[in-house]
């Protein structure tokens, strides 16, 4: 079996929490890669910035490294992970009565695929549940 061919580009140590890099991977997962840097261009998001940037760094792989045609690809794989949570990444806040309070300031690290053919769609949740239990 020969994969339809893909390009990638990864995004590590974003200094930003990777649920609020979800939200936004969730809205340009599958679309074609303009409605994806459309949606990204024009929602009032913060988290939408790096991401923008991180899907046109792999439209340029895909161009520049596969031969791909730029104008017709999709985002055929986007994932975001947790970076590491250790030693660095934890802020003091002072509280009442001489205590601290510790604040985790997360990273992310995070994935972006993109392909010339639109991926496949796959059975949400909601969907699968409805087919189970009707007979």
């Amino acid at each position: 079996m020969n994969a339809a061919p893909h390009a990638a580009a990864h995004l590590r140590f974003v200094r930003m929490a990777p649920r609020k890099l979800r939200r936004i991977a969730d809205a340009i997962r599958g679309k074609s890669v303009r409605e994806a840097l459309v949606l990204l261009k024009f929602s009032g998001v913060y988290a939408a910035e790096p991401l923008e940037r991180l899907v046109r760094s792999a439209v340029a792989n895909a161009g520049a490294n596969h031969n791909m045609n730029t104008d017709a690809l999709y985002i055929t794989r986007i994932t975001v992970d947790g970076g590491p949570g250790g030693r660095f990444t934890k802020r003091l806040d002072p509280r009442a009565q001489g205590r601290a309070y510790f604040k985790r300031k997360r990273l992310s690290h995070v994935t972006v695929m993109v392909g010339e053919e639109p991926p496949k769609k796959t059975a949400t949740r909601t969907a699968r549940r409805k087919g189970s239990h009707g007979a």
